[in-house]
């Protein structure tokens, strides 16, 4: 974990990851108190309070003083926002992600890395450019708009990490932000999807890169799938034709469109329903059909995250005015995000030596990481080699230590109408 935090350092404070994500030629040249590097740090930070208040304590936490204190102003804040491309927080990303499959000891699904897309909206601040460019929903009243922008994640369900996030315009549709997710799939990777995803083009993408694919897929839109059903066959070899819709789309992408050959799996549900899965892995005696029943449900913790990012994080809780602020908040929180979840994974094996002994088995209390985590991202950042691996034994540890038990076979129905916390500038909290 030590050797990941000095690849992060090292590559913020690099000449040439500056000058790819400033964005004037002048910027971050001279020698301020709030660097490139510096201010990266503070974005990290999983900023909710005001602008100020955040200051003061980040420069506490940096410089170690006993109480806070006022080193640089919020305008300077704002002045240094406007130079940083947000684009620099995908790539700190991209980089942790590629280190950890390549570096450290990740859970799978017989050998394939576990995978599901799902998007989500996310209500922006109600303020002109960010509505004109995101775009808004008329609600109830008629003169009434809801702004809110289009989040779309690949989360590796098994490791809880966000392998890919993308925010878009609300009027941007799921499936064409998962074509952009694709792009980062690997031969070794499964790909989970609901029901809103599977397409004969969607299929051919995943296929093209080497990676596999299980989806919920429905029997009343698809005549082969209908055919299925009917049947009352288990499972079942069959051929999918492109539509003329997905054969378009695959001539735009330079996707072949022979037919593809999948799997169809029925699944009976404990409440009488029955779903049907598609599937690439067309080998009945290396993937027998009873191992699908709980993959395709595996997926549910991408389901879950979003409720971390929205309710642990806030990540609608956005710290500026501006388009560029938004995009910068949300990417900054879904990498500390990210590197407590990759943190969490170092003690997988100390919980489960913890658990042999107890009634359930355990896991991370994963709000209790977070919030652990705020400030001590700062402190990674920005200590030498020795105090960043005695921080990281010492935050480990309060992760073993706080925990909560797996509970089987509980279920919930699901809340479709939940009243949404609203975040507001004039009111920021103070701690």
């Amino acid at each position: 974990m030590p050797k990941l935090i000095e690849s992060l350092k090292y590559l913020i404070k690099s000449d040439d990851f500056r000058e790819n994500h400033k964005l004037t030629p002048k910027a971050f040249t001279r020698d301020r108190l709030l660097p490139f590097h510096r201010l990266i740090y503070f974005l990290l930070n999983m900023n909710n309070s005001s602008y100020q208040d955040e200051l003061d304590h980040f420069y506490q936490t940096i410089f170690q003083y006993d109480i806070a204190q006022r080193v640089i102003c919020k305008g300077s804040l704002t002045k240094a926002r406007k130079k940083l491309d947000y684009k620099a927080f995908e790539a700190i990303n991209d980089h942790m992600v590629n280190d950890f499959y390549k570096n450290f000891q990740h859970q799978t699904w017989c050998g394939f890395n576990l995978l599901a897309i799902d998007g989500t909206t996310i209500r922006v601040p109600d303020e002109k450019p960010i509505v004109d460019h995101f775009g808004a929903w008329k609600t109830n009243k008629d003169t009434a708009l809801c702004p809110k922008a289009r989040a779309s994640q690949m989360f590796d369900v098994l490791n809880k990490v966000t392998v890919d996030a993308i925010l878009s315009p609300k009027e941007d549709g799921e499936r064409e932000l998962a074509a952009f997710h694709f792009l980062k799939l690997q031969p070794d990777d499964l790909m989970l999807l609901d029901r809103g995803y599977p397409a004969y083009w969607v299929f051919q993408a995943i296929l093209s890169l080497g990676a596999q694919f299980c989806a919920r897929i429905s029997y009343k839109r698809w005549k082969v799938v209908h055919k299925f059903y009917k049947s009352g066959k288990a499972e079942k070899i069959v051929r999918i034709h492109p539509t003329a819709q997905s054969r378009q789309k695959c001539k735009e992408m330079g996707f072949d469109t022979t037919p593809v050959a999948a799997r169809l799996i029925r699944v009976e549900l404990d409440s009488g329903e029955t779903e049907v899965l598609i599937t690439s892995l067309t080998d009945m005696e290396a993937f027998p059909k009873e191992l699908f029943s709980d993959l395709y449900h595996l997926r549910w913790p991408v389901e879950e995250d979003y409720k971390i990012l929205k309710y642990r994080i806030q990540i609608e809780n956005f710290s500026g005015k501006s388009v560029h602020s938004v995009y910068q908040d949300f990417h900054a929180k879904v990498v500390s995000k990210n590197l407590t979840a990759v943190i969490a994974t170092t003690t997988r094996e100390e919980i489960i030596k913890k658990s042999e002994n107890l009634k359930y088995h355990h896991q991370i209390n994963f709000a209790q990481a977070l919030s652990k985590m705020k400030n001590t991202i700062v402190l990674l950042f920005s200590c030498t080699w020795n105090l960043v691996i005695s921080y990281i034994e010492q935050i480990r540890t309060i992760f073993i230590q706080t925990t909560e038990s797996i509970r089987p076979n509980r279920k919930y129905p699901r809340k479709h109408r939940v009243k949404q916390k609203r975040f507001h500038f004039e009111y920021k909290t103070v701690c």
